[in-house]
């Protein structure tokens, strides 16, 4: 293109006229002496949209390895450094074991019960196999990416989910019975909660006709339901040996400081990533993400100073991930000063659920999965029907009331649903599946086993050899 064609469609493009305009622009520079043909305005506007799907295809891939960077290292190492060292590798396989299962199921079936059409509850199997997710736009889903990135994209979300349910019973389950339970729990509990809230003609769809609710990454979705369904593990399997009478300390704080860094890096694809687009959508939900982010790992801090008389690095990062977990809902329709609201109230509500609550009840929730991604899941999805706007995300339309903040306080209701479909699906399918599993192949290691450490007896081997 000509140094007097860029001249003529560059203000063109700062004005943010559409790609017809920007077409007949260029062609004009172009052909100054001629009429410009309907050929070379349509050969321009597929020029300019395969440039856009082309920006938005290379972010939604960034997008994607980065929430398969939140789960392995990321999680492996959150997860891995609060055990005891003698489980370390166990629970860093656990993670790891969801990629590769959950990888498989969501190619033969995950991906068609999620994002199928089905009814208002689960979808079909129109795309058993990947039949039918081809290279070309789905514009249900993503009009300017190929669906498959749009799979592969939601494949990482449905990878982490379950993997986040094994911070409940770390040191005592069964790996065999792990991966049986998570597998199903995965296609049965996580595969309808997606199509409820994201799918086509989903229930709880924000665009959709039934009940709108608003969860833009995952709110519902991964965080209670995999929270409440970690509590429901927790209670079921019963308290590790020992405890809360035995010391059992994190044996690795530098390996957990690690992999909760990468959970914040890697959450910018999570949640910004979910515009689907390289849009100012994208950049609302990474600016929030990081201010919610921020002010949760002060509100944790500042609770655990005022109550313990020390702020831990263990505080602090627990703190992050609880504003992580928090915004997430929210992240695509709140302004950045209501992320900060919402931060800090994940970090002072998630520290009470984890020092107050969980020693009231005395449940061992080994790695505190409720107490973050329950409480803070829940607590987000419905801060999200309070700060939600159209200034940011105009869902019912350009200046009509999105959430309370705009007067639109009818949305808690709408939350209020959702969130109660999600802890109910989460504590029913979670009952029944542990029961199940229990049944056929048991769930708890033997006492010899537990203590000895899950390294040894579920793998044999060891995280840490001194001798060598």
């Amino acid at each position: 293109m000509s140094r007097r064609s860029i001249k003529m469609i560059l203000p063109a493009a700062m004005l943010g006229l559409p790609a017809t305009a920007l077409a007949q622009a260029a062609v004009s520079a172009q052909a100054p002496q001629g009429p410009v043909t309907q050929d070379q305005i349509t050969a321009l506007q597929r020029a300019v949209q395969n440039a856009q799907m082309a920006g938005d295809n290379a972010w939604m891939l960034t997008s994607a390895a980065l929430v398969l960077l939140m789960t392995a290292p990321g999680l492996a190492l959150f997860y891995g450094g609060l055990v005891r060292k003698k489980n370390v590798l166990a629970t860093m396989m656990q993670s790891f074991a969801m990629i590769g299962l959950v990888s498989i199921l969501w190619a033969l079936v995950g991906y068609s019960l999620a994002f199928g059409h089905g009814n208002m509850f689960i979808g079909g199997f129109e795309h058993l196999f990947l039949r039918g997710v081809s290279l070309n736009p789905n514009p249900d889903y993503g009009p300017t990416v190929p669906e498959q990135t749009y799979m592969i994209y939601q494949l990482m979300f449905a990878i982490i989910t379950p993997a986040l349910i094994t911070g409940a019973f770390a040191e005592r389950m069964k790996f065999s019975a792990m991966a049986l339970f998570l597998s199903l729990w995965s296609l049965l509990v996580y595969c309808p909660m997606a199509h409820m809230v994201w799918g086509v003609g989903g229930l709880f769809n924000s665009a959709g006709n039934h009940i709108p609710s608003f969860d833009f990454a995952g709110g519902t979705v991964v965080h209670i339901t995999s929270g409440v369904s970690a509590l429901v593990c927790a209670l079921y399997l019963g308290k590790r040996i020992g405890y809360p009478h035995t010391a059992m300390p994190p044996h690795s704080m530098v390996i957990s400081f690690i992999g909760a860094c990468l959970l914040w890096v890697g959450w910018f694809g999570f949640n910004a990533g979910s515009a689907v687009a390289a849009s100012p959508l994208a950049t609302s939900a990474f600016v929030n993400t990081h201010f919610a982010t921020a002010a949760a790992a002060l509100g944790w801090t500042i609770f655990e100073w005022l109550h313990n008389g020390k702020p831990t690095a263990l505080g602090a990062i627990s703190g992050a991930v609880a504003g992580l977990v928090a915004i997430t809902p929210a992240s695509g329709f709140v302004q950045p000063m209501s992320s900060i609201v919402i931060g800090l109230a994940a970090g002072f509500f998630c520290s009470f659920m984890v020092f107050k609550v969980k020693s009231i009840f005395g449940y061992d929730d080994s790695l505190d999965a409720f107490g973050v991604h329950g409480a803070g899941g829940t607590l987000g999805a419905l801060l999200t029907g309070i700060f939600a706007t159209y200034l940011i995300n105009p869902v019912y339309g350009k200046g009509v009331p999105t959430g309370g903040i705009d007067g639109n306080w009818r949305q808690m209701g709408h939350q209020l649903a959702a969130v109660g479909m999600a802890w109910g699906l989460s504590i029913a399918g979670s009952l029944i599946l542990l029961f199940v599993v229990d049944k056929m192949i048991g769930l708890r290691v033997a006492p010899e086993q537990e203590v000895a450490g899950l390294d040894l007896s579920q793998h044999g081997e060891e995280g840490y050899d001194f001798n060598s």
